[in-house]
């Protein structure tokens, strides 16, 4: 298997397992109360449509990280082998993208409750 088609594996199986976890807790919201089922087609669509949304906006967070996070730790290492007293300043350039993923799943929580 190339690595393009590892790479589209990989982007599918993130994208199917986001939807499915973000979306079990929308069915599953009032499982202790008798829960109404749902009146129509359009309150299927748009929770689908929601869950979606949710897992996009946190698969665009944690791939932007990932992609930053890279680049940081690469050069920061070479960084560090030639001045190791820069390390808290390596260490909180590489935090600082954490938010970003932090940020997504805010986002993802208030989509899912709208």
């Amino acid at each position: 298997m190339n690595m393009v088609n590892r790479k589209k594996l990989l982007l599918l199986t993130l994208v199917i397992a986001s939807v499915l976890a973000l979306a079990a807790p929308v069915f599953a919201e009032g499982e202790e109360v008798e829960q109404e089922p749902v009146r129509d087609m359009a309150e299927a669509v748009r929770t689908a449509g929601l869950a979606m949304a949710a897992a996009i906006t946190l698969l665009g967070a944690a791939f932007a990280t990932a992609k930053v996070q890279a680049a940081v730790g690469a050069g920061g290492t070479g960084a560090l082998a030639e001045k190791p007293e820069i390390f808290a300043s390596i260490l909180l350039l590489f935090a600082i993208p954490e938010t970003m993923v932090l940020l997504g799943f805010v986002l993802a929580f208030m989509m899912t409750r709208m």
